[in-house]
């Protein structure tokens, strides 16, 4: 299935792991691409380069937001702050709420995030309420959104990944904390609900409509 003639998508977060393979996608599907960055130089070595539009700015400080969600008809929100120091939950809400508005003044069409697995009733790690955070500041905002979710996603590339390889480079043999036990289910990129997304040209599917009271869509990739 090819996008409508002339959809715009715009991927934050397209120097990361997910977003640098979600582009791709996207231009198979037929969409024009527009990428936001703080340093567009990192986007310099992928070989869709060429074929999309790049907008040096910043979610948090808002720089470029204007004019990366002029005219755009999805928008995928693919970045958070961890990296960026201790108080990283201030700066990743402060991002989802400028990016929000500005969809919003931009007249969106709509906001896809990529969020993680959280039960119910559970504790979460303070990066995992961050996530949840995002997602929920995006979804109570008035263009519509809808929020993905996903366990730990590997490839090769990939923060996870290139983990792993170090730590099984190095050790014959590791203990693995308790967390390790619980269940989840696995993706490879290629699988991932982003992608998914890309190729059925809906966040929620070729046919779903969105409605105001009915927000929310979780897909956990198998």
């Amino acid at each position: 299935m090819s996008a409508p003639s002339g959809r715009l998508a715009l991927v934050t977060g397209a120097s990361g792991y997910i977003g640098g393979r979600l582009v791709p996608e996207l231009l198979a599907a037929g969409y024009r691409v527009r990428c936001l960055a703080r340093t567009p130089e990192k986007l310099r070595d992928h070989p869709w380069r060429a074929r999309v539009e790049v907008v040096r700015g910043d979610v948090v400080s808002g720089e470029g937001l204007a004019e990366a969600l002029a005219g755009v008809d999805v928008a995928y929100y693919l970045v958070h702050s961890m990296s960026g120091g201790s108080d990283f939950v201030r700066t990743d809400a402060e991002g989802a709420r400028r990016f929000a508005e500005a969809a919003g003044e931009a007249g969106t069409g709509r906001v896809v995030y990529l969020g993680g697995l959280a039960p119910e009733g559970t504790e979460l790690s303070e990066h995992m309420a961050s996530r949840e955070e995002v997602g929920r500041l995006l979804l109570e905002a008035p263009t519509p959104a809808v929020v993905l979710r996903a366990a730990v996603i590997l490839g090769s590339g990939s923060a996870s990944f290139e983990m792993l390889r170090h730590l099984t480079e190095r050790l014959p043999a590791m203990t693995t904390p308790d967390g390790c036990a619980a269940g989840c289910s696995r993706s490879r990129c290629g699988t991932c609900s982003v992608c998914w997304c890309a190729r059925t040209n809906s966040p929620r599917g070729p046919t779903a409509p969105s409605t105001s009271a009915d927000r929310r869509s979780s897909a956990t990739p198998r």
